[in-house]
């Protein structure tokens, strides 16, 4: 899975993460209020999430990507 990890010790809770995220990958939990993977095999690795973050909690793995649909 590309996204490889998103510590929620550090996560301050922001939601650009799950607000960018353009596969719903990302989802928020209101009780912690922290970002949370829900969907990991649905990550196309397009690195949003990881260079928007404030804090830098999110890792993604571009060479565990799973390929992209051809458009036309």
């Amino acid at each position: 899975m590309p996204i490889k990890s998103l510590i929620r010790e550090i996560c301050n809770g922001c939601g650009i993460c799950v607000d960018i995220c353009p596969e719903d990958v990302l989802h928020f939990d209101e009780s912690e209020r922290k970002a949370y993977i829900a969907y990991p095999e649905d990550c196309a690795a397009c690195l949003l999430c990881e260079f928007l973050c404030p804090v830098k909690c999110i890792e993604v793995s571009w060479d565990m990507a799973r390929p992209s649909p051809m458009t036309y």
